[in-house]
């Protein structure tokens, strides 16, 4: 029985897949990387702008006091 949906590569092509598959490794590694940075500058900076935020200040163009 003939088997088409495994190809047949020569030296030259599983080498040439080897590289392939070894830069695929290298740029999930990196954007995983990327990716794991930005969420812990994320979740720092929520941290910092959550727990002791400063005051809003009332005194800034465009804020009127309510004198009520």
């Amino acid at each position: 029985m003939n088997d088409d949906s495994c190809p047949k590569f020569s030296a030259r092509g599983h080498a040439e897949a080897a590289r392939r598959q070894q830069r695929q490794a290298e740029a999930l590694r990196a954007n995983l990387a990327r990716r794991k940075a930005q969420g812990r500058a994320r979740a720092e900076g929520e941290a910092e702008a959550a727990p002791g935020g400063e005051p809003c200040s009332a005194s800034g163009p465009g804020v009127q006091d309510s004198e009520t």
